[in-house]
């Protein structure tokens, strides 16, 4: 009897141990982001990943801020993303969809925008781009809750980071809106050269590690290598932490052995007319044009992309180095049907499912 007395409590010890650890798991936010300048509508096939895939929020690119050698730096609309009220949509699908994700305004500031300007410049350009983001939201996306974030990409520069950080300073004051930044991971790595953003929190950017053009043998968009050097041996980061992981592809085209530019092709959307000559590269072997640009026999391409594996492995290293929480949003970049046609959803949805694993 008295080996049961002492087995019993500490089996219902044991069982409530184990149920509890069960229901800790950490659940993160779902998010996609919205990079595609021309497109009005969500297709059919990005409104099933958004609901299949349970996403919350959607960052959407609102614009850019350019240099412009008479106006200086301004905004230039970049996204023709429009959603309108819910009773001018018939489709249930859509509807569900437009429900329930929260719009984030997105805005890309060019590094040069940043170069030689004033204080009061900068309190000019926060001031417009928060006006024209008020503007945008309210003519795009009327049929909406009022938007309390917005995000700011940037790869500011030593020589940049004292105005990128007044300009952030200036909508943070004029919005007064939750104000997020993207974060690359050399300003992650080296913040003390590179400074602290003055927003709420950040977004890593987990891919586009190497210049592309670097290192003929290493795929440019994610190498977990590269990662972790940029992971480890970091103090503690004093923001909060979301994450980006990548699913796009590209190829880089080479022409009389020379960088020609990207393109948004995949090594099946080239069948029949390229030939791989060795890991990552390819051969074009028929004339073809791809959009206005034309692939002539001979032209090299580089063709670079993110497989589940690499996913996987890369969700480790963060899950090692980074703090994950219930508050930690995951965006994929980006939603586009050409990255959907890539992997089912299961694939995607085991991206934010495994960082609760």
């Amino acid at each position: 009897m008295r080996f049961k007395f002492i087995f019993i409590p500490f089996f219902c010890f044991a069982l409530l141990l184990l149920t509890s650890c069960k229901e800790d798991k950490t659940e993160v936010k779902r998010a996609f982001y919205f990079w595609k300048n021309t497109a009005s509508q969500l297709t059919e096939n990005e409104e099933t990943a958004i609901n299949e895939l349970g996403i919350q929020q959607l960052y959407v690119k609102f614009f850019e801020v350019s240099p412009d050698a008479v106006f200086g730096a301004i905004p230039v609309a970049k996204t023709a993303l429009y959603f309108r009220d819910y009773s001018t949509y018939d489709d249930s699908l859509t509807q569900a969809v437009l429900r329930k994700i929260e719009i984030i305004p997105t805005v890309f500031v060019r590094n040069d925008a940043l170069k030689g300007k004033s204080t009061a410049e900068l309190d000019t350009l926060a001031s417009n781009t928060v006006f024209l983001i008020q503007k945008f939201y309210s003519e795009r996306f009327q049929y909406a809750d009022a938007f309390t974030e917005i995000q700011i990409d940037c790869d500011w520069t030593p020589s940049t980071k004292d105005n990128y950080f007044k300009l952030l300073r200036s909508i943070k004051r004029i919005s007064k809106k939750t104000l997020s930044c993207t974060l690359r991971l050399y300003p992650y790595k080296y913040s003390k050269i590179m400074g602290i953003p003055p927003v709420d929190k950040v977004t890593l950017m987990c891919y586009n590690l190497i210049n592309p053009l670097a290192f003929e043998n290493k795929n440019s968009i994610l190498e977990n290598n590269e990662l972790e050097a940029y992971l480890k041996d970091v103090d503690a980061y004093p923001l909060h932490i979301d994450i980006a992981l990548p699913i796009f592809s590209w190829m880089q085209l080479y022409q009389n052995k020379q960088f020609s530019g990207i393109l948004d092709q995949s090594v099946n959307d080239l069948k029949g007319s390229i030939k791989r000559i060795k890991p990552l590269w390819y051969e074009v072997t028929k004339e073809t044009t791809v959009g206005d640009v034309l692939l002539r026999e001979g032209d090299l391409l580089k063709a670079e992309d993110v497989s589940q594996k690499t996913i996987t492995q890369t969700i480790q290293l963060l899950k090692k180095h980074i703090p994950i929480t219930s508050e930690t949003t995951v965006s994929l970049f980006h939603l586009d049907n050409k990255h959907l046609k890539q992997q089912n959803h299961a694939v995607f949805r085991s991206f934010f499912t495994d960082f609760s694993q």
